[in-house]
């Protein structure tokens, strides 16, 4: 259902329909979101791409779950997800960052994502610094402190904007042989 959705958020035009907001919580709790595009959809879940040494990166060190909210306003729909997140491996950490632009990949060494820094000038004083240790030939390797994760879902729930506040809520959750379909009141 998932796939079918997303399918729908693209071919209506919407802008970055693969965008959602990440939410985590650090050790004690205390909870914190930020929006991540999604960059892959398999069996084991959803995958995205960050800094491990962010903030979400460091959160989910200490608490590897994870929910995800994709809003699709104009579609009147939503989807939610829960579960539980894992780092991906380095052949696809590898891959992935290949694939990526080259600003992109100077990027991920260049800016110390989530940490104070004194300005903007820092910034691109350390994006020169990568640039130029790479060149322009050079193949740009992925750091260590960069790479994906994989939240695997344990409950989904689809909204479907309805009239009077009627909506629709489909919640699919794991159960000990197959998904539970549960229909949830608005």
């Amino acid at each position: 259902m998932f796939r079918a959705w997303m399918h729908d958020a693209v071919r209506a035009g919407l802008h970055e329909p693969n965008a959602f907001v990440l939410a985590t919580a650090d050790v004690d709790g205390v909870p914190g979101s930020r929006i991540v595009l999604l960059k892959g959809l398999d069996e084991r879940g959803f995958v995205f791409f960050t800094n491990y040494s962010s903030r979400k990166g460091e959160e989910l060190a200490v608490n590897p779950r994870a929910a995800l909210l994709f809003p699709w306003h104009p579609l009147e729909r939503q989807v939610r997800v829960e579960g539980t997140v894992s780092r991906l491996s380095v052949e696809e950490n590898d891959g992935y960052f290949a694939s990526r632009p080259r600003a992109a990949q100077l990027g991920a060494w260049a800016s110390p994502q989530s940490q104070v820094v004194p300005d903007r000038a820092e910034l691109d004083r350390r994006y020169d610094e990568v640039a130029a240790r790479f060149g322009d030939e050079d193949e740009v390797p992925r750091p260590d402190h960069w790479g994906g994760y994989c939240v695997e879902p344990a409950t989904v729930e689809f909204w479907q904007g309805r009239i009077g506040r009627m909506h629709d809520r489909l919640r699919y959750r794991r159960g000990d042989v197959g998904w539970v379909i549960e229909r949830l009141a608005p």
